[in-house]
């Protein structure tokens, strides 16, 4: 019972990222996506979009990278990929984001969550290269489909957007 104690404590937990404002709005633009809606996006592209990654990949290791990578943003927050200064102590607020929130699960849990978010980070694998290819095109596609409104909203310019993609 320990470990469905610990189970259902994260499941509670990661709740919480439904309440983390994303910089995107959505292609009604109405409002502005939050975390959960983002990934739950990025899995539904994984499962369609597997067929262009450059290399063969396991989409369900790409599903549960897409579904688990912006847990830490609970404990970090959304760092938008334009801010200079957040992005400068995006990776330390985040290790430590990860390690209380992915030890809250069972040891064996938290250590395939610990894997598979540096698996995401380090972009080395055909996997996490293409989780990171969805990553950057969402937002992209939710811009485009509001005519820049994100941008617009924190002028962002053409160069700046071409740099990160």
């Amino acid at each position: 019972m320990e470990r469905l104690k610990k189970q259902m404590e994260f499941i509670i937990e990661v709740d919480k990222l439904k309440d983390i404002i994303r910089q995107t709005n959505l292609t009604n633009g109405e409002r502005k996506e939050n975390d959960a809606e983002h990934s739950w996006h990025l899995a539904l592209m994984a499962v369609f979009l597997s067929e262009y990654a450059k290399e063969p990949v396991d989409v369900l290791q790409v599903i549960k990278m897409v579904l688990i990578h912006d847990l830490v943003e609970i404990d970090a927050g959304d760092t938008y990929l334009y801010d200079e200064a957040g992005n400068g102590t995006k990776a330390a607020r985040e290790q430590k984001a990860a390690e209380r929130i992915f030890n809250i699960l069972p040891g064996d849990q938290a250590e395939e969550l610990f894997q598979l978010w540096q698996e995401f980070e380090d972009r080395k694998t055909p996997e996490s290269k293409f989780a990171n290819t969805l990553d950057r095109i969402q937002p992209v596609l939710l811009n485009d489909a509001t005519e820049g409104r994100a941008w617009r909203e924190h002028d962002v310019c053409i160069d700046q957007i071409m740099s990160k993609k």
